[in-house]
């Protein structure tokens, strides 16, 4: 990562201090930083510790002549691989969603095409806030990248979402978004985990597919360069550093979110999608009474998978499908690669602890030939699946907004 740089704007809050943390992982690894410092970011670390850091001039003023004409604040957000917002606070935050623009750090956010990483750090309160998730949400809608922020104890007393992420978890976000990874500049689409499909307030139909398989594809892809976003069924994991999370419950959720995804470079579809959903959904819980058992009609869910194949100008340059079998596993799977139309198949058999266990054994299905995977940690399964989707997208041109 020698010669990359990163342009930091440090916001006003007590984690200002760990900004300076930050830019000594970045110096020890041989990527050049440079920073913006707030006004408000200036009350918690000065001007002299972040330039000795950075050993660069520390911008601060928009309508400073000299700093412009050294270094206008355009080229400034230009000049950097990687734009870091840490701390972002709820102040900075708000001003780049709504595209205001009245300090260098707005501004310099709004006129930027480069890559933005924010690490949020607020009160509890703020960060919970519907004007601050709304925010959040539109500032991932437009493809920006965000690190935590973490639980636990706040300077202000009280307890919570809202601490800023450690430097080592944002640094370690930062190498794999500036790395030149064989799938840097590639659109990469995941789903995962289970659907759910309401019968009534308190019932749903489900499967029990734990979403550790489609995370680890999305964290492996991640790591290789990707820009990845993981839409997520209802799962107790953590989303993957560097990975944007959408987080749905039902079928039409899922491809609704997927579609708005594209254009792509590739789709790995592991979600184990309900075939089926209530055609009615009951406003209240069913009670059991004397009329005995209530029949529930099912309407067929859409076919994300067979949707995304379809031929199009924004048809993923490749998509892949998954297919958890318990019997007839390869005929199954090359039956359903004609079906649906995807350019692979990853085919498990899920009979056994698949489903929410640690490892998975699977069969690749190309449209070429079939290969056989050992068993193995489902990391590795998704490492190794990442790497021969690099391998096959590398003379593809990337996918464009």
């Amino acid at each position: 990562m020698s010669g990359k740089r990163v342009l930091l704007i440090i916001g006003g809050g007590i984690a200002a201090y760990k900004s300076l943390l930050l830019i000594r992982l970045l110096a020890q690894a041989g990527i050049k930083s440079r920073a913006i410092l707030t006004k408000a970011g200036a009350e918690f670390v000065t001007p002299l510790s972040v330039g000795s850091l950075t050993q660069d001039k520390v911008y601060q003023d928009l309508f400073n002549l000299t700093d412009e004409n050294e270094m206008g604040h355009i080229e400034l957000s230009r000049s950097a691989d990687l734009i870091v917002v840490a701390p972002a606070t709820a102040d900075l935050i708000a001003k780049a969603a709504n595209g205001h623009a009245n300090d260098l750090a707005s501004t310099t956010l709004l006129a930027t095409d480069t890559p933005v990483l924010f690490a949020p750090a607020m009160n509890v309160r703020m960060w919970l806030h519907p004007a601050t998730q709304r925010n959040i949400a539109r500032l991932q809608a437009d493809g920006m990248h965000f690190i935590g922020p973490n639980e636990g104890d706040m300077a202000c007393g009280e307890y919570g979402p809202g601490r800023m992420a450690e430097p080592q978890e944002i640094f370690d976000v930062i190498k794999g978004l500036v790395a030149d990874g064989p799938l840097r500049g590639k659109r990469a689409l995941v789903t995962a985990g289970p659907t759910q499909e309401a019968i009534d307030p308190v019932r749903f139909l489900s499967n029990r597919s734990s979403g550790k398989q489609g995370y680890a594809i999305a964290a492996a892809l991640a790591q290789l360069g990707a820009d990845v976003t993981l839409v997520s069924g209802p799962t107790g994991l953590p989303a993957p550093l560097g990975v944007h999370r959408v987080s749905v419950e039902t079928a039409q959720q899922m491809l609704d979110a997927s579609e708005a995804a594209l254009p792509l470079d590739v789709a790995v579809m592991v979600a184990a999608v309900a075939d089926w959903r209530p055609t009615e959904a009951a406003d209240t819980k069913i009670k059991k009474d004397k009329t005995g058992i209530p029949a529930i009609t099912l309407t067929e869910n859409p076919d994300i998978l067979a949707t995304l194949s379809k031929p199009s100008k924004k048809r993923p340059k490749l998509v892949i499908g998954f297919a958890a079998e318990t019997d007839n596993v390869e005929d199954n799977a090359r039956a359903k690669i004609a079906k649906k139309g995807c350019d692979w198949i990853v085919a498990n058999d899920v009979s056994g602890d698949v489903m929410g266990g640690d490892n998975n054994q699977v069969l690749l299905i190309t449209k070429d030939g079939a290969e056989s995977w050992p068993h193995m940690a489902k990391d590795a399964v998704a490492k190794r699946l990442a790497e021969q989707i690099a391998a096959t997208l590398s003379t593809k041109s990337p996918a464009r907004k």
